[in-house]
């Protein structure tokens, strides 16, 4: 006995593509979208936004030391740092991770955080950082160097570098989206730009 196959009804059919089609299309949609957006983040990472001369400042730091930007440019060229600080255990470590680099470079380095000093300091000795962390309270200096509202932080700095020459010029600012940034890449990046 031969067998006949159903004939399936139209509207079935057509049903039946439109939901294939807006399955394929979701497919489709959604690695286009995170490719979008991870090409906006790679153009943005890149983001060399900020002042063309330092604003001066004069902070605590966190083991109550005061330092001025003009102190530390007295000794030659600074690298600012600003980094979202106490929660992100990857803006400690960049701070003995670039130190050695920076030293070698004859710069200043200037780690700044906007946390109070007290939390700063019980994180910095949790990393054995002996380096005094400058304080900037209510993002002050942060705002002033364009530092706050990058990649969402809107009340704080995200991982963000400045190098202030000597003559008070920034020569250099880097935002990066990761919380941490091996050495190698942030001075092969630094070198690229300015040649110190």
């Amino acid at each position: 006995m031969a067998r006949t196959k159903s004939r399936p009804r139209p509207g079935n059919s057509r049903r039946q593509r439109r939901t294939s089609a807006w399955r394929w299309a979701g497919f489709i949609a959604a690695p286009a979208i995170l490719a979008i957006l991870v090409a906006v983040s790679a153009l943005s990472e890149r983001d060399t936004t900020g002042p063309d001369q330092a604003a001066p400042f004069e902070l605590t730091t966190s083991d109550g030391q005061t330092v001025s930007l003009d102190e530390a440019l007295a000794g030659g060229d600074a690298l600012l740092y600003f980094s979202m600080g106490v929660g992100c255990d990857g803006c400690f470590a960049q701070i003995p991770e670039i130190e050695d680099s920076v030293a070698e470079r004859g710069l200043t380095l200037l780690p700044i955080m906007v946390d109070p000093a007290p939390q700063v300091a019980a994180e910095a000795a949790r990393f054995g950082i002996e380096r005094p962390i400058l304080i900037d309270p209510g993002a002050r200096i942060s705002s002033a160097y364009g530092m706050v509202g990058i990649y969402g932080h809107g009340d704080r700095p995200s991982h963000s570098f400045a190098l202030v020459r000597q003559s008070g010029e920034i020569a250099w600012v880097r935002h990066y989206a990761e919380m941490f940034v091996p050495a190698a890449e942030l001075f092969g990046e630094l070198d690229a730009a300015v040649g110190t």
